[in-house]
């Protein structure tokens, strides 16, 4: 599984990767995802694209939320405002 974080003008950037049925990788797993929301950031796990060619993303809001086939999540800044 990979993290990865939007940033403006560049795209994704990696954070962090690892196999989550190994324990070590799982807590550094976990760790960056915590960091992230501590951050402010807001996490989602991309799925299959539509039939239409949309892409579409699951929000989650804890570790466990993610699911186990979930190659990547994306962490993106929260929108600005109110």
């Amino acid at each position: 599984m990979k993290f990865l974080r939007m940033k403006p003008g560049h795209g994704e950037v990696l954070l962090t990767e690892g196999d989550p049925s190994v324990r070590e990788d799982e807590e550094r797993l976990v760790e960056e995802f915590r960091r992230q929301l501590d951050e402010g950031m807001w996490a989602a796990v991309p799925e299959t694209e539509s039939r239409s060619g949309r892409r579409q993303a699951r929000m989650v809001k804890s570790y466990a939320e993610i699911p186990s086939e979930a190659e990547r999540v994306i962490f993106f800044p929260r929108a600005a405002g109110g």
